[in-house]
């Protein structure tokens, strides 16, 4: 996977996260395929996991012998990507939580 389809399908993620017609007619809280935000929130910190976890395992592959150093630079930056993108979100519902406790009642 390259990193630019990572970054791609993280941002698609967030975009899907971010759309105010995926929940019409549903039910509170649940997405349009049915799955609920924290139930999203968790797969997608458990993707960002598993990137980690790959880029480990290429790290120590080539320290080795066997693997290609191409093979962990692209596997790092996945990560980098992963990461990046799950701070910005981050940031983002912070932001979103402060300017809802900045409002007046």
């Amino acid at each position: 996977m390259t990193i630019p389809s990572v970054a791609a399908g993280a941002y698609a993620n967030v975009a899907r996260l971010a759309d105010p017609s995926a929940g019409l007619g549903k039910a509170a809280g649940e997405a349009a395929n049915g799955s609920s935000f924290g139930a999203m929130l968790k797969d997608a910190l458990n993707s960002v996991t598993e990137s980690g976890h790959k880029s480990d395992a290429q790290t120590r592959s080539m320290a080795a012998g066997k693997a290609d150093m191409v093979d962990v630079v692209t596997a790092v930056s996945e990560t980098e990507v992963a990461v990046e993108t799950m701070v910005a979100v981050r940031n983002k519902v912070i932001e979103a939580y402060q300017s809802i406790m900045s409002m007046p009642i």
